[in-house]
């Protein structure tokens, strides 16, 4: 029987493809291939090794998982799927119709994932022309291409821009699906 890189029993192997999709997420940031990871590793990392771990063909230690996402640069947190469901796609919604970022308090942000964020507003921003505004609208498509830039959800994203406190008050929040 399949294991799911815990050690634990996985009838369908869905942990396993999950982890592995992360993983693959993971390389995709840093414009890295299967080979370009065993040629920055100095051959540490084998091109095989790593498609299967992200095939779940082959279970990972915690050990590996660590050195492999400190390797990576992220968190090891950020490579473990949140759930069995994190396989599937992503929720659809979001509790906002209209998007309006206060620029200022973006910029204010401490969060490092602020710092990305920030940086595609303000290419939103030239590419609109309207920089030196105090505020931005952001666009459905831009929160969906936002929230796969994060690997998150759009009502996940929703969630982090309320927590740092930038939607400006012309934003538009719906109580059910948009």
């Amino acid at each position: 029987m399949p294991t799911d890189g815990a050690g634990t029993s996985s009838a369908d192997g869905s942990f396993g493809r999950a982890l592995g999709a992360r993983l693959r997420a993971a390389r995709a940031q840093q414009h890295l291939s299967l080979h370009g990871v065993e040629r920055k590793s100095d051959g540490r990392w084998k091109a095989v090794v790593i498609g299967s771990y992200e095939r779940g063909d082959r279970a990972i230690s915690v050990e590996r998982l660590a050195e492999l996402a400190e390797f990576y640069g992220v968190a090891m947190t950020d490579l473990l799927p949140r759930s069995r469901a994190d396989s599937g796609p992503p929720p659809r919604s979001t509790p906002l119709a209209k998007v309006v970022l206060n620029v200022a308090r973006l910029a204010a942000v401490s969060d490092p994932d602020a710092a990305q964020f920030a940086q595609f507003v303000s290419a939103v921003q030239r590419n609109r022309g309207s920089l030196g505004g105090t505020s931005v609208a952001i666009r459905r498509d831009d929160m969906r291409t936002l929230a796969l830039i994060y690997d998150t959800s759009e009502d996940s994203l929703t969630e982090r821009l309320v927590r740092w406190q930038v939607l400006a008050p012309d934003s538009v929040i719906l109580d059910g699906e948009p």
